[in-house]
């Protein structure tokens, strides 16, 4: 006994050895290793599988290359074999995915963004294997989808079981899916860089120090693996671009935000046609890719530059190949085909398509209108409508940056870049709340947050509203009387619940109103009691929506007479008929105060007799 005891001085109580310190680290960086050689050659086996399965069915390796080209063994049959093919396709493809994963249905970075923030890291190692036959056969029958959303996901599918099989801590498992997603986007794209910032900005919502480090060997040995096979160029072939002047970075801002008005488009479209597909089909799930491929085949038959990913097209735009009124039927083509592909049940990506999208937009900007001078390029607004429609909508900006300079070696074109997509990303943050990738999870009532953040933080105040109050009828009850309103603070139907909290405790109110989703009347009236009735949740720190922009609900005192207009910042609420209720900024309470006051009464010498006190600062 006395020998065991003597070979624990030096640790203490509890403390590992200092053999055991270094343990942790080395099995992370081995299974890094193991994770960024198999993600670079998962990549390469997708891509010939997507190679390998056009083939067969169009005959060509990238059938937009040569669009409405034959089949070269019935040359006879014209293109009208494209009606037929996204129904093979389908067939194939719908009921695998029913079968064995029906996560590797859609786009799939969404189910990664869920595993990493709420599943512990753990993705089935099946979903890498059905993802890449489901997404190759999808995309090679014809299918207007990317095939970076498969590749995330069979990246990090890999790095999720080979740290389940080594029984690798929750914190691990999600770096390594992490780093699988890293290394798919890496080696997908010929850009290391740029798959580090999309594990780090979209799938881990992380940029400590360790994160950043261990993705981005997972990604340089992805590439390195992707480059022995295919070479060191980039992954788009275009000719240098440059900026004229410095006052074209003003029409760069002006791209920017029509590419953030597309990037919403484009996510509202594809969502609408999900609704519309959910609603009219009554069939098997199975059966729906199918049923639906005979819409797509129609699209396909009618604007064939829609097959597959379409690079070749995006590069002839780029290169302003195409008139400017064939670039708009581009453009919504590729809504419509990458909206109904997604809708009917298939398997791909939108990252590819959005960037397809802002190229047409961005060229359509330049050669259609004539936004730009004499002598400045077409394909440089091209770029960067590129980056701003993948900034619109997965609201990733420097992802979009890094990865539209990354894949065309344009570096020179870094500030316009940059102006663009801060442009998208703010027109963005403007119009939707949610980006391309958190819609499909909102609409399942799921919120991400950073790993680590306790559950009750991802809960909004419409989560627990069904246990709260009745709608109310006004303020009563509720508002405080100041001069000739009453008024109080409001909570947002979608704030989180500690900045509710927070802001119930600063207010000294029981209760506070809350406003409903469309912020268009008062949906209840809650209290600390009805936010924390399932979830233990402290007070925010004050840095909340609530706490940032601050807004609150007035009563008039009296209706308001006719034709009178409310002052600027406050809207209407609808409420009960008599009763006026008003939604403004809090900060400028004082002003609407001054605007229903009535001036005081002038006496014959001029004076003025006050009525009242002077409204006291808004507390």
């Amino acid at each position: 006994m006395s020998r065991l005891r003597g070979l624990d001085r030096g640790t203490g109580d509890g403390v590992a050895p200092r053999w055991a310190r270094w343990r942790d680290p080395a099995v992370l960086v081995v299974a890094v290793v193991v994770v960024g050689l198999g993600a670079g050659a998962g990549a390469i086996v997708f891509r010939e599988l997507i190679f390998g399965f056009t083939r067969l069915f169009t005959g060509q390796q990238d059938y937009t290359a040569v669009p409405g080209a034959p089949l070269p063994w019935w040359p006879g049959a014209g293109r009208w074999f494209l009606l037929a093919v996204p129904v093979v396709g389908g067939l194939l493809y719908g009921p695998l995915v029913y079968r064995f994963a029906r996560e590797a249905r859609g786009h799939g970075v969404p189910e990664v963004m869920l595993a990493v923030a709420e599943g512990g890291g753990r993705i089935r190692p099946r979903v890498a294997v059905v993802k890449s036959l489901a997404s190759a056969l999808c995309i090679g029958s014809g299918g207007s989808v990317g095939r970076e959303g498969p590749i995330v996901q069979i990246g990090s599918a890999l790095g999720s079981s080979i740290g389940q099989w080594w029984r690798l801590s929750d914190s691990r498992l999600r770096l390594l899916v992490a780093c699988g997603a890293a290394g798919g986007i890496s080696a997908t794209f010929n850009a290391p860089v740029a798959g580090v910032f999309f594990a780090l900005e979209i799938i881990l919502l992380d940029f400590s120090v360790v994160s950043f480090v261990v993705i981005a060997l997972a990604s340089v040995l992805a590439n390195t693996v992707a480059r022995g096979f295919e070479g060191a160029q980039t992954f788009l072939s275009l000719p240098p671009f440059s900026v004229g002047s410095a006052w074209e970075l003003l029409a760069f801002a002006a791209v920017g935000i029509v590419g953030g008005l597309v990037g919403v488009v484009f996510t509202r479209t594809l969502y609408g046609a999900e609704d519309l597909v959910d609603r009219l089909w009554r069939g098997p799930e199975w059966l729906r890719p199918a049923v639906g491929g005979i819409a797509l085949g129609a699209v396909l038959f009618a604007l064939p530059q829609m097959y597959g990913v379409g690079y070749p097209v995006l590069e002839q735009a780029v290169n302003g190949g195409y008139a400017a009124g064939f670039l708009a039927i581009l453009l919504i083509g590729k809504l419509v085909a990458t909206s109904l592909t997604l809708a009917i049940g298939g398997s791909g990506g939108v990252f590819a398509p959005s960037l397809f999208l802002g190229a047409m937009a961005g060229s359509l900007l330049a050669d259609g209108l004539g936004l730009l001078s004499p002598g400045t390029s077409t394909g440089s607004v091209a770029l960067v409508g590129m980056a701003a429609v993948l900034a619109g909508a997965t609201r990733a900006p420097i992802t979009a940056v890094v990865i539209v300079a990354e894949i065309t070696g344009e570096w020179a074109l870094v500030l316009p870049l940059m102006i663009g997509v801060a442009a998208a990303t703010a027109v963005s943050r403007q119009l939707q709340t949610e980006t391309i990738y958190t819609e499909k999870l909102a609409r399942r009532g799921i919120r991400l947050a950073p790993p680590g953040t306790p559950r009750w933080a991802r809960r909004t105040v419409g989560d627990v509203l069904p246990d709260a109050a009745a709608p109310p009828t006004g303020l009563d009850g509720v508002g405080r009387e100041r001069g000739v309103v009453r008024w109080s603070p409001v909570l947002e139907h979608h704030g989180g619940l500690g900045a509710a909290v927070d802001t119930l405790q600063r207010s000294g109110s029981a209760t506070l109103p809350v406003l409903d989703p469309d912020g268009s009347r008062l949906h209840a009236v809650v209290g600390i009691p009805d936010l924390l009735h399932h979830h233990d949740a402290p007070a925010d720190d004050g840095e909340g929506d609530d706490e940032q922009h601050p807004r609150c609900v007035v009563e008039l005192a009296e209706p308001a007479p006719p034709g009178w207009e409310p002052p600027r910042g406050f809207v209407r609420l609808s409420g009960p008929e008599g009763t006026t209720l008003l939604l403004g900024p809090r900060r400028d309470l004082d002003r609407l105060i001054a605007d229903l006051t009535p001036p005081p009464p002038v006496d014959e010498s001029g004076d003025t007799s006050t009525t009242g006190d002077p409204p006291t600062p808004t507390p």
